[in-house]
């Protein structure tokens, strides 16, 4: 699925692909500024949560509660390697069965799960967005691992 949009339809484009997914593990690639972190916050919003979505840069994981559930925001920028991610406990996180969503996920490539989703943000000339949208990757095969996170 392919999906060119304006910020002003965010929500719009968070509902389509919550109805287009079969998976609670989001993994989002795109270029700084690109419109991630608007992203999550539209999806958290949609998905009936009042929180406040930031950016987790520093504290790498931010936790939204949603009604009966609860979102994991991961923004994976600052590890270094797998082994910090293990340190903080994501394996924890990864099986809690919750949603998952997590930015910068190319940081840590052999603990992703093999039935995530992979989403692609590139921001256009004209400032729209361009979201492609990967499922049903498995996550093993290093093909298509690599259409994920490289």
């Amino acid at each position: 699925m392919e999906i060119t949009y304006h910020l002003a339809d965010i929500e719009t484009v968070a509902k389509k692909v919550l109805t287009a997914i079969d998976s609670k593990t989001l993994l989002l690639k795109g270029s700084m500024g690109v419109g991630k972190t608007t992203f999550i916050k539209a999806l958290v919003k949609v998905l009936g949560s009042n929180d406040d979505v930031s950016s987790p840069t520093f504290s790498i994981v931010n936790v939204y509660e949603l009604p009966n559930d609860k979102l994991y925001h991961f923004d994976m920028y600052r590890i270094n390697d797998e082994a910090e991610a293990l340190q903080f406990g994501i394996e924890d996180y990864l099986a809690s069965n919750h949603w998952i969503v997590m930015e910068w996920p190319e940081h840590i490539p052999s603990l992703l799960p093999e039935d995530a989703v992979c989403m692609d943000l590139i921001l256009n000339a004209d400032h729209s967005r361009t979201l492609k949208l990967h499922k049903n990757l498995n996550l093993t095969n290093k093909i298509m691992a690599k259409n994920c996170i490289n």
